[in-house]
């Protein structure tokens, strides 16, 4: 096990709490958010929530483990611009003062944390996986092929949290206080957010998804994907991913790339159907309780891993396999 030691030294006083952000999309908290609340938990400190959606706060209330709610609700957070969220949690560090901030580990985590490190000049520990103590951590590196025990000194710590590693905290609680909360400090954003093209489905969201179906190079292409993976996934009430090398070839959206650049995943089953499994690949998805594979290259590394293999035309026993089930 490699240990780390990062030191850094600010004015900021003693700390008391923990403060997570919660994601949320409309009225619902994130299934990563729910996971990065379970993980600030096991701190050992209180935790307070901050949301950037009204239409959220009633949620965020009920949350297990949340002992108060702060809303920051201006139209400029309602993109969750990282440019404007940092400036906001910078203020309530020091206004209401934490030992810790919390975000998960997604697109927006991965983009605000590093700038309020550079607002509080202190160092994230970045995808944890495991809370060792206050402030102690256990993060993968070398695309997950080793774990690092790192230990920060920061008089406030920052961290990114990997949803996957920790279970979602439960939305049945009595509700805690909400309070609002307006920055002070001006952020200067120069970045102006102009429209988004999201892409919505009725299956499971991938990243919280208990079961996966996942294609790769071996489809071929976009009308193969689409004819085998499609009704599989649908008999499985499963979640679509794909290697990047799918992604590239243009048989889906990047949105389903599952690995070290795209979506890190642990479900009870990962079906993984063309993928030869690469090193970046297998790091988004080797945590999965129960991999299967098919395909017709019996030395392909993802049999390395898998539980199930079977080595056979995948044109032919994915039909088969799906028409079974």
């Amino acid at each position: 096990m490699l240990r780390v030691s990062k030191k850094f030294f600010s004015s900021t006083a003693s700390r008391l709490d923990t403060l997570v952000f919660l994601e949320s999309s409309g009225s619902k908290i994130t299934p990563a958010s729910l996971s990065t609340v379970t993980a600030a938990s096991q701190i050992g400190k209180p935790v307070t929530a901050v949301i950037t959606s009204k239409d959220a706060s009633e949620e965020a209330s009920k949350v297990s483990g949340v002992s108060k709610v702060l809303v920051a609700s201006g139209s400029q957070y309602s993109h969750s611009l990282a440019e404007e969220l940092a400036p906001l949690f910078k203020d309530i560090i020091n206004a209401q003062g934490f030992t810790h901030l919390v975000t998960p580990a997604s697109a927006v985590g991965k983009s605000v944390l590093p700038r309020v490190g550079a607002l509080l000049d202190v160092q994230p520990v970045s995808d944890v996986i495991k809370v060792v103590s206050d402030n102690t951590f256990v993060r993968p590196i070398y695309a997950g092929n080793a774990l690092a025990t790192v230990k920060s000194n920061d008089s406030v710590i920052l961290a990114s949290v990997r949803a996957s590693a920790f279970a979602p905290a439960t939305v049945d609680a009595s509700s805690v206080p909400v309070e609002e909360f307006s920055a002070t400090t001006p952020s200067e954003n120069r970045t102006e957010f102009v429209s988004e093209s999201l892409i919505t489905s009725e299956r499971p969201e991938l990243g919280s998804a208990s079961r996966v179906v996942s294609g790769g190079r071996g489809l071929k292409n976009k009308e193969t994907f689409e004819a085998l993976i499609e009704p599989l996934a649908s008999k499985l009430n499963a979640a679509v991913g794909a290697s990047r090398a799918a992604v590239d070839s243009g048989f889906c959206d990047n949105s389903l790339q599952v690995g070290q650049t795209g979506k890190i995943v642990a479900p009870e089953l990962y079906v993984a159907i063309g993928v030869s499994g690469a090193i970046q690949h297998l790091a988004g998805m080797k945590d999965s309780k129960t991999i299967v594979a098919i395909n017709k290259d019996p030395d392909a590394p993802i049999f390395n891993i898998a539980d199930i293999g079977l080595v056979a035309d995948l044109n032919e026993a994915v039909p088969e396999l799906t028409e079974k089930l």
